[in-house]
C-alpha cells in the first residue's frame, strides 16, 4: 500500500511549486551523503497534497526508498500506546486520577532520588504516587539510560537498561526493574523524557487482559487497515526494511549502524509501547488522519472526539510549557511554547521556537530521524522517514516545517 497525491495542491490551498522546494531541499542530504534516503506525505483536509520519495533505503544494496519501504518509527509507537490506553479510559476501566500500582504493584513505595553517585544514591520517599496522566505525560520521575544526564539514568544502565533492554527481559520484567529504580523528580513536578510509555503499555496489558501486540492488532491496526505495521519483519518483508544509520563523526556522512539495526529483524522479548514499531508511510498516514478526523477513520472510531481534544491539550502542571518543567537530556521536540498532552507535544506559543506552526498542533518523533504533526487549525498532516540516529544530527523537522507552511499560500 502506499500515499499518492488525491488532489491537487492547489486546489486544496498548496502552491505545487513551493511544495516541490521540499524535494529540492532535502534530496541534498541525500546527494551530499548526509542521508540515505528519505520519504515524505503532505496532507490537507484529508487530501494528500504532496508524496515523494528519494534516495536509497538501503545504501549498500542499492535498493531504493519506494513508496512502501518500511522504517523503525521507535517514538512514533508513544502516540499508538496513548491511544490504546485511552481507548481503555473510553470504557471506564481507569481514570487519569488513578494510582498505577493499583495494577502495578511494582510502583507502590517508590523513592526519589536525592543526592549521592550511582554507587552510592540517596534516596527519599516519593510524597506523591505515579498516576496515569503522569505516565501519559512523562512527568512520572522515570527516565531513560541513554539520556546520560542524571544519576538516575546511570543507575539505569546499571541495570541494564540503555537504549535497548536486556534482551531477554520481557515487558512485565522491565516495569518490575523500573519499580526498583529510584525516581529522578517527585511524581507531577517535572518532566523527563522516559519510558513511562513501555509502563503504560504494560498498564494496557493488565487492565485489558491481552498482551500489547494482541491489542494493537485487534483493536487499532485491525480496524484502521494499518497492515504494514508491527514489531519486527522477516522473510521477504525484510528487504522491505530501510537500513539504519549513523553519521560519520567527521565527514558527517551517513553510515550503516547494524549493530542496533538488525535487532529488527527478529521477534522481540520486550513489546515496547515507547519505541518497538515498524511501519510504513501509508500505515502511519492512516493513523494521523484517525487523530484529524477527532478519531474516526472511514467509519472505524477508535476515541470519542472530545477525547482526542482532552489528549491535545497542554496537560502540565499550571499550563506551563516544557523549557519550564524540562529535566533536560534529549527529547524528540523543542521545549520553549510546547506543552505536552496526553501522550503528544502541543504547541501552545509558536514564537520562542522561531518555526511556524499553529496553535493546538500535536506531533511527536523517533530517534532514527522519523517525525509527524498534525495541525487541525490548518487540517494539515505531515510525515518524514528515514533512518539515521540520533534524530538531533540535522534540524529535518523545523526544516519541514519551514517548507510545508512556506507553501500554504490561501
Amino acid at each position: 500500500m502506499s500515499v499518492a497525491r488525491s488532489k491537487d495542491p492547489d486546489q486544496i490551498g498548496f502552491d505545487p511549486t513551493r511544495l516541490a522546494r521540499i524535494d529540492e531541499h532535502f534530496g541534498r542530504y541525500v546527494d551530499d551523503g548526509r542521508l540515505a534516503g528519505w520519504q515524505v506525505v503532505v496532507t490537507r483536509g484529508g487530501e494528500v497534497a504532496h508524496s515523494s520519495t528519494y534516495g536509497l533505503r538501503d545504501r549498500e544494496s542499492g535498493a531504493p526508498v519506494e513508496p512502501d519501504t518500511l522504517w523503525r518509527i521507535y517514538s512514533m509507537t508513544k502516540p499508538v500506546t496513548s491511544v490504546a490506553a485511552m481507548m481503555l479510559w473510553e470504557e471506564g476501566r481507569f481514570e487519569l486520577t488513578d494510582e498505577i500500582s493499583r495494577w502495578l504493584p511494582e510502583f507502590a513505595d517508590l523513592r526519589v532520588y536525592s543526592k549521592g553517585s550511582v554507587l552510592k544514591p540517596y534516596t527519599v520517599p516519593a510524597v506523591e504516587p505515579i498516576r496515569v496522566w503522569h505516565l501519559l505525560t512523562h512527568t512520572a520521575g522515570l527516565t531513560y539510560g541513554f539520556m546520560q544526564t542524571s544519576v538516575v539514568d546511570g543507575l539505569y544502565r546499571a541495570a541494564g537498561y540503555d537504549l535497548y533492554p536486556p534482551t531477554d527481559v520481557d515487558l512485565a520484567g522491565a516495569c518490575a526493574a523500573f519499580g526498583e529504580l529510584p525516581l529522578l523528580f517527585q511524581p507531577g513536578s517535572a518532566w523527563g523524557y522516559s519510558v513511562a510509555t513501555d509502563v503504560l503499555g504494560r498498564l494496557v496489558e493488565v487492565i485489558s487482559g491481552q498482551s500489547l501486540d494482541a491489542f494493537f492488532a485487534d483493536r487499532i491496526f485491525g480496524p484502521l487497515g494499518m497492515t504494514d505495521t508491527r514489531w519486527w519483519v522477516e522473510g521477504d518483508e525484510a528487504d522491505r526494511l530501510a537500513a539504519l544509520y549513523v553519521p560519520e563523526p567527521r565527514s558527517g556522512r551517513a553510515v550503516r549502524y547494524d549493530s542496533l539495526g538488525s535487532l529488527a529483524f527478529r521477534k522481540p522479548a520486550l513489546l515496547s509501547g515507547g519505541g518497538g514499531l515498524i511501519s510504513s508511510a501509508a500505515d502511519y498516514h492512516r493513523f494521523t488522519q484517525l487523530l484529524l478526523r477527532g478519531g474516526e477513520l472511514d467509519g472505524v472510531r477508535l476515541l470519542g472526539p472530545r477525547t482526542v481534544r482532552f489528549m491535545t491539550r497542554n496537560h502540565l502542571p499550571g499550563g506551563q510549557d516544557l523549557g519550564t518543567l524540562s529535566t533536560g537530556g534529549f527529547a524528540e521536540t523543542t521545549l520553549d511554547g510546547i506543552g505536552f498532552g496526553l501522550g503528544f507535544a502541543v504547541v501552545d506559543d509558536p514564537i520562542p521556537s522561531r518555526v511556524p506552526s499553529s496553535v493546538g498542533e500535536f506531533y511527536w518523533g523517533g530517534v532514527a530521524s522519523t517525525a509527524f504533526w498534525v495541525d487541525p487549525a490548518e487540517e494539515i498532516t505531515a510525515l518524514l522517514f528515514t533512518q539515521l540516529m540520533p534524530s538531533s544530527t540535522y534540524p529535518l523537522r523545523s526544516q519541514l516545517r519551514q517548507l510545508v507552511y512556506a507553501a500554504l499560500v490561501d
